[in-house]
């Protein structure tokens, strides 16, 4: 080593890792990361209602589907080589209610279009579906609350429970317990089983944090909520919380791990991928996306390149799959790459 430094051949510098990075083809040959399409999933919001997509404006390119359009975007996902499509139900606000009626009900939004995607994709997606009460409750917040307002975890858990069933039984092959209620993999792994579904996985929202960056979500889930979900969701500052919570939710039955947002907690993304033989994966929530499409309309940075890098950060810190807005574009460029 020290003759590498010492300049005595005259030709110091020896090593020049500049050398891997001399062309497009020697630096993909070299790439420590790379994020395949199969690593990822689409979220997709599909609204009761509706004969046309409805444009988010908080999120530019991202609608409320309506069933034939949510239709038309899992054929494309699947043609584009996409592993996955999350399905989060907007219900008319009529049918909201204290409890959640909608997610319980055969025939509400996201049960139905479960079935109508599974009819049109079968098994060639990997159906999962939002399992929370925060899109159809009437105060908008991710379980059922008690006299005093405040968020009854294990009435919840009941829901929970009926909801994931409820989801099954339409054609969801993966559940996304989003809610952060103590307890809840424990019981919707428990009701799922004993109605057959011992199939259906679990994707457990282990590192659910409380974060600005879900606003344009409200959007577009049409949110109805009142104040804000700081009792339930994780604090930012906490990291070692997560872990306990990891522990938790695999030692009632978590099938896959995710943290979510994605980017401000790289670190714990890291940190969990680093303890667990389960896939991990990492959500790239409403607010990262906004960020980087109203600064690519203000001319403040490539587009494209800033899709790529952030897909890349979670891959290098440690995700199996990711859940991004972008899941379609992105995996359909890559197989125009090759």
């Amino acid at each position: 080593m020290d003759a590498e430094f010492s300049g005595a051949s005259g030709t110091f510098p020896t090593v020049r890792p500049r050398r891997l990075r001399t062309t497009p083809a020697m630096r993909r040959m070299v790439a420590e990361h790379r994020t395949h399409p199969a690593d990822l999933i689409l979220p997709a919001f599909v609204r009761e209602g509706v004969d046309a997509p409805v444009p988010i404006s908080s999120m530019p390119g991202v609608v409320q589907h309506s069933l034939d359009s949510l239709r038309a975007a899992a054929v494309e996902a699947v043609e584009a080589g996409v592993s996955g499509l999350m399905l989060f139900g907007v219900p008319e606000d009529e049918k909201k209610d204290a409890v959640g009626t909608p997610g319980t009900d055969p025939d509400g939004i996201l049960q139905v279009a479960l079935r109508a995607v599974r009819a049109e994709v079968g098994d060639e997606l990997v159906l999962m579906a939002d399992t929370c009460l925060d899109e159809v409750t009437d105060h908008g917040h991710c379980g059922v609350l008690d006299s005093e307002g405040r968020v009854d975890n294990d009435a919840t858990l009941a829901r929970y429970g009926e909801m994931a069933v409820v989801q099954a039984e339409a054609g969801a092959r993966v559940l996304g317990p989003s809610g952060m209620m103590d307890g809840q993999i424990g019981v919707i792994r428990r009701a799922l089983d004993a109605a057959g579904h011992q199939d259906v996985a679990l994707l457990a929202y282990t590192a659910k944090y409380t974060s600005a960056f879900y606003g344009p979500f409200r959007e577009a889930v049409n949110s109805s909520l009142r104040g804000d979900r700081s009792t339930y969701q994780q604090d930012p500052p906490n990291a070692r919380e997560a872990l306990r919570e990891l522990a938790l939710d695999l030692a009632e039955g978590a099938d896959m791990v995710m943290v979510k947002p994605g980017l401000p907690y790289l670190d714990v993304l890291r940190t969990i991928a680093d303890r667990v033989t389960v896939p991990v994966a990492a959500y790239q929530i409403s607010g990262e996306y906004a960020m980087v499409e109203v600064a690519a309309e203000r001319g403040l940075l490539d587009r494209e390149r800033a899709i790529d890098e952030t897909l890349t950060a979670f891959k290098r810190a440690g995700a199996d799959l990711v859940l991004t807005y972008w899941a379609t574009e992105f995996a359909r460029r890559s197989r125009e790459r090759l």
